[in-house]
């Protein structure tokens, strides 16, 4: 199944253009550009909307073939500096399919009971059940970027923490969860300018968090910690992709492009009738 009849415009799959490979370094990414795209911004939005239609199908066969059984899943995993429009990728790339097959969560700062377990503790409850499409908006990589930047846990632990990933991951996809793992890369001028629009306009004061700037005093170090990350996690069964995320029209196409992928590869079926049809057609029909 393809996102629409229409003709894309994607002149190579994300899949394989945005994938972090041997030899990725984050500082060769261009956030201004939209890589194996061939058009602007009205065709990315035009791409977008006409993937709704498969993106939406494809999720209702996911969650039908789980009720019978199936033990399929994604999850979609989002990192990004502040502003980098992880939530236009929430409304725009997810928020078109049936919400009860959507799992979507943001982990925040870890309270006292989940700082009393291991930093997956609290991750293992929301990983998405067979039919669902989970989202993980901010993830158990923040406890190997925030972590390392800012010295919350020790050396050695934060090195643990990178192969508990890959032993974590490795375990959904053992039970049947397809990993979609994308950061958005934008630039710290266009970071800039987004966090400026916040201040500048009234509808927008509720986004900003003095503490971003704080964050973003600490870009390099924190660029640093994102290409450990790549170093460490992005494993052939569970790649990272990079986006780049100046353009929220291009970002937003993509993730919906590896999402569409990540079903395809899936191929759910519809689950068949546990019943006669034609004894309950004619008991219908009686009625």
């Amino acid at each position: 199944m393809t996102a629409s009849k229409h003709e894309s415009s994607w002149s190579t799959p994300p899949r394989d253009t945005l994938r972090v490979g041997e030899g990725f370094r984050l500082s060769d990414v261009d956030p201004e550009s939209t890589p194996g795209f061939d058009g602007g911004k009205k065709h990315g939005e035009r791409e977008l909307a006409a993937g709704v239609p498969a993106l939406s199908a494809l999720q209702e066969r996911l969650f039908a073939a789980s009720t019978q059984g199936a033990p399929d899943a994604v999850l979609l995993v989002l990192q990004a500096m502040d502003t980098a429009g992880k939530g236009g990728i929430v409304r725009h790339a997810v928020g078109a399919v049936d919400p009860q097959g959507v799992h979507h969560y943001a982990f925040k700062k870890p309270t006292p009971e989940e700082l009393a377990h291991d930093f997956l503790w609290r991750v293992e409850s929301h990983a998405p059940t067979p039919g669902q499409i989970g989202v993980f908006d901010r993830s158990h990589y923040e406890d190997v970027l925030i972590g390392r930047v800012r010295q919350l846990a020790p050396a050695e632990e934060i090195e643990r923490r990178y192969g508990a990933i890959n032993d974590f991951e490795a375990r959904l996809l053992g039970r049947g969860t397809r990993l979609v793992k994308v950061m958005l890369q934008i630039s710290a001028d266009e970071q800039k300018a987004r966090l400026a629009e916040r201040l500048e306009r009234p509808d927008k004061h509720w986004k900003y968090n003095p503490g971003d700037v704080d964050e973003r005093e600490l870009w390099p170090a924190y660029q640093d910690a994102y290409q450990l990350v790549f170093d460490r996690t992005s494993t052939a069964a569970a790649p990272w992709h990079v986006i780049p995320a100046n353009h929220k029209w291009y970002a937003r196409a993509a993730v919906q492009r590896l999402l569409l992928d990540a079903l395809e590869s899936i191929d759910p079926q519809w689950p068949p009738a546990d019943y006669d049809i034609a004894v309950e057609q004619a008991r219908l029909a009686a009625t």
